[in-house]
């Protein structure tokens, strides 16, 4: 499909991986901040050790908020053999892919600059190049992309370990001008220093990185083609899929924490330890979504979900234009910000509605925002 704005689809939607893609984009939507509010009613305050799970971590370690990125990458990557397979099979040559491609990654890079990198400001001063999920999306991408396209699946899986290696003996063995090496303090790590090189004033300012930090966003889009892979196989059956699945990610887990030991997780510098423990988590995730949606064929429970999941884009962008807090305060003043749960849970609950009956009339007229 060429980019686009709106596509009317008559295609039957995947609702497993629907389903999954809508449940990341739910905590974002406003869905985290209805959950927490709920909670409140019984527990307030909150304690913390829950509440430091919608919170992310401030540099090394994993809170349950820290899997939303990389699980968009994940999916990202879990839905590529299925839309490649189905382009290939249209009769679309390598260069019409690729094409598709390069439109794909520069409206990403242009989408994650007017989210987070102060484009229509029009102000160069306050520009960021390189600073969002959507552009970290768009350098796995294509790197995952390529690889579909020239490399058969066994070779993939050595690109993607070699992504991960490459990225932990230059992060660990490249000396940082002033640092030293194998750094991985905020300041005086490796990825930090190339950003800082590269981009400058164009910087977004946080300790999180980016350019080097590519090569694990190609680990994680690729762990999650190997996923799609499994999905579309037609040699074993659903059940044993989902097992695959599953025994994937416990796997992944726990190389992700071996490696940790020698290679910090962290997210902010996207670690090959973090891209493991990260993806093992999405593939469980995976697993069970498929068994119940597909293997099982519960799908009802999943509908909420799914909605978002089909026009996930726009539930992106829902997240830094729209937020219960951000509206309360508009309308009530900065009183609304301390509102007790009794209030701040129901309020939240009708803005993380609006939304979804927004979302849910796109859904029914099978419009779907996409590139």
């Amino acid at each position: 499909m060429e980019a686009t704005t709106f596509v009317k689809e008559v295609r039957p939607r995947i609702m497993s991986v629907d389903a999954l893609r809508g449940f990341d984009m739910f905590w974002i939507m406003g869905g985290g901040e209805v959950v927490k509010q709920f909670i409140r009613l019984f527990a307030n305050p909150m304690p913390e050790a829950l509440e430091n799970q919608f919170e992310h971590i401030e540099w090394s370690g994993f809170a349950a908020w820290d899997l939303i990125m990389p699980l968009f990458l994940f999916i990202v990557g879990v839905a590529m053999p299925l839309a490649l397979g189905r382009r290939i099979e249209q009769g679309e040559s390598v260069g019409q892919i690729y094409r598709h491609t390069a439109k794909r990654v520069i409206l990403l890079f242009i989408l994650g600059m007017i989210v987070q990198g102060n484009l229509l400001s029009f102000n160069p001063a306050k520009i960021h190049l390189y600073c969002n999920t959507l552009q970290a999306i768009a350098a796995g991408y294509l790197i995952a992309t390529i690889a579909m396209l020239h490399l058969r699946v066994a070779w993939q899986v050595v690109l993607c370990a070699a992504l991960l290696v490459g990225f932990w003996l230059l992060m660990i063995f490249v000396p940082v001008p002033g640092h030293g090496v194998g750094v991985l303090t905020p300041e005086g790590n490796l990825a930090m220093f190339i950003d800082e090189a590269l981009l400058r004033r164009f910087r977004d300012g946080t300790h999180y990185t980016w350019i080097l930090s590519s090569m694990g966003f190609a680990g994680t889009v690729l762990l999650g083609v190997f996923g799609g892979h499994i999905l579309q196989s037609k040699r074993t059956t659903q059940g044993r899929k989902a097992l695959y699945l599953a025994g994937l990610g416990v796997a992944l887990i726990v190389g992700g924490l071996i490696w940790g030991l020698w290679f910090p997780i962290i997210k902010h510098i996207w670690t090959s330890s973090f891209v493991l423990f990260a993806a093992g988590l999405s593939y469980l995730l995976l697993a069970a979504f498929y068994t119940v949606i597909d293997v099982l064929q519960f799908k009802k429970w999943a509908f909420l979900f799914a909605v978002i999941g089909a026009n996930a884009l726009l539930a992106y962008f829902a997240e830094g234009l729209v937020s219960a807090r951000g509206i309360a305060t508009f309308l009530f003043g900065e009183g609304a910000r301390n509102w007790p749960p009794m209030y701040a849970f129901p309020f939240a609950l009708l803005v993380f509605g609006l939304l979804w009956l927004g979302l849910y009339a796109l859904y029914r007229k099978r419009i779907f925002v996409r590139l």
